[in-house]
């Protein structure tokens, strides 16, 4: 009979870490995405806003018109900036993520090739008991046999 891997708490708490590290880079990689997405959002409104900007330069436009134009682009840049950053962040965290479900994923093949050796090593002595009885068995038959025909 195989015993059961005595390491099994071990293969089932890496088996965790490595489920636990992959849902989480599903969730940085989707808080990536939607940076990423504001970003670009961001960025299309600045190039619209400046083209609107543009074309009322050109038709003319009081100074108080030209201030609230420089001033929202301004403020845009900012946001815009600040956006690169949360998106910037956001990349490292996936990274972070990618690194953290690598190591997981390390310690979980260890920990299966260790139980895949145990299993291995205990088939093997269960076969050679086995072995051992049938040998036994043919042993005592053998030694039965020739005290009969004596």
């Amino acid at each position: 009979m195989v015993k059961n891997f005595t390491l099994q708490p071990l293969v089932n708490l890496a088996q965790q870490r490595n489920d636990a590290a992959t849902k989480r880079l599903g969730q940085l990689n989707q808080q990536q995405q939607s940076a990423q997405s504001k970003l670009d959002a961001l960025l299309q409104y600045r190039k619209d806003y400046q083209e609107k900007f543009q074309k009322s330069a050109r038709n003319g436009m009081d100074p108080t018109e030209l201030r609230n134009f420089q001033e929202f682009i301004y403020r845009l840049d900012e946001a815009i900036a600040q956006q690169r950053q949360v998106a910037t962040n956001a990349e490292r965290s996936v990274q972070h993520g990618r690194n953290e479900l690598k190591q997981a994923q390390i310690k979980m093949k260890s920990f299966d090739a260790l139980a895949q050796r145990q299993l291995d090593r205990d088939k093997l002595q269960e076969a050679k008991a086995e072995q051992k009885l049938m040998d036994e068995h043919a042993s005592r038959r053998t030694s039965t046999l020739n005290i009969e025909a004596e």
